[in-house]
């Protein structure tokens, strides 16, 4: 059987579409109200996640044998270590937009769910384009590689410096909808009754705005959630090939990237909490970034040339497992300086 033609049958598709949705639901359940998570809380749950996709390894591994659960795994772990300089981003956009620590799992809600769609949609597009030949792969290894020589170059660039007033979102929010530049609770759009509420409290008194009848108004939670948005949808430009190059079959990569996908709203708050102390493992990412470019090119070139070099699916889960336990464990032995005061 091989790593190129795999496919799901139907029932492992409900089974996969059951587990999905109701562990979702589960966590949106758990997190309806507005309070901040804790780190312990964020941990619990990033565990839960982390052993809700191993179930499903799990059930790969019996009804489907050891090579589509490596292949699972191994996209589940890329795109899990793919997503943390993605993750790192949103920080800064949540720092520079202000937004209270309650509030943020909602637009990570919101940002997860458009992760979902959009990865749907580029899966969909990367294995049919696929099938136009070897030489897409190779587009997709030199994009990749480019990303990772980006990233290298940018080195310990500060990421919460950026400006996102000139973002492209927040332009194209402001096209619609006029901006109220306060928060009213978790609202992402008021209306113009609600903004004169909100000027009438006492702590507002010295803000002048105008306020016209009729007219709805965009909170900066909604510019936030834009700009998380269109990042998000960015950086799956990068991580749906790089997820691609470990199988061509749509179903295990969007399988992979759909769990991964899952935890990554209780797994920032993980990272928030110890971003200072995993100071190497954006090196990680790199890396892995140019392992895929290779695993990829080496592909390619096999198909046109056969020169018969392939990078095995268990090696390429060894290889990600590897890189990203070394950059957790360099940055326990060596952390980064301390930032003086």
């Amino acid at each position: 059987m091989q790593s190129d033609s795999l496919g799901f049958p139907f029932e492992t598709t409900v089974v996969f579409v059951v587990v999905a949705v109701a562990a979702l639901l589960i966590d949106i359940f758990a997190h309806r109200s507005h309070k901040p998570i804790g780190l312990k809380s964020a941990s619990i749950w990033t565990l839960f996640w982390i052993a809700v996709s191993l179930s499903f390894a799990g059930f790969l591994y019996i009804h489907h044998g050891k090579e589509v659960a490596s292949l699972f795994l191994t996209g589940y772990a890329l795109e899990q270590v793919l997503s943390v300089d993605n993750l790192f981003v949103i920080m800064a956009i949540f720092a520079w937009f202000k937004v209270p620590d309650g509030y943020r799992h909602r637009i990570l809600y919101w940002g997860v769910i458009g992760a979902i769609v959009f990865r749907g949609i580029f899966v969909v597009i990367g294995t049919s384009l696929l099938a136009l030949g070897p030489w897409v792969e190779m587009v997709f290894a030199v994009v990749i590689l480019w990303t990772a020589i980006l990233m290298m170059r940018a080195g310990n660039d500060d990421e919460e410096n950026d400006d996102y007033s000139d973002h492209i979102a927040n332009r194209l929010v402001r096209r619609f909808f006029p901006v109220f530049p306060k928060l009213v609770g978790p609202h992402f759009l008021v209306s113009s009754e609600q903004v004169e509420a909100e000027l009438a409290k006492p702590e507002n008194q010295g803000f002048s705005f105008t306020v016209k009848k009729g007219v709805r108004y965009a909170t900066p939670l909604l510019l936030c959630i834009a700009v998380v948005e269109i990042s998000d949808l960015m950086f799956a430009f990068d991580s749906v090939p790089a997820v691609i190059a470990v199988s061509r079959e749509p179903l295990i990569v969007y399988s992979a990237m759909m769990f991964a996908v899952l935890g990554l709203r209780t797994m920032y708050f993980v990272l928030e909490a110890l971003r200072k102390y995993l100071v190497h493992l954006e090196k990680s990412v790199i890396f892995l970034l140019f392992f895929v470019a290779a695993k990829l090119a080496l592909n390619s070139s096999n198909h046109l040339w056969h020169h018969g070099i392939e990078i095995e699916a268990l090696t390429s889960l060894y290889v990600v497992l590897g890189v990203l336990a070394l950059g957790i464990v360099a940055s326990l032995l060596f952390p980064g300086k301390k930032e003086s005061a």
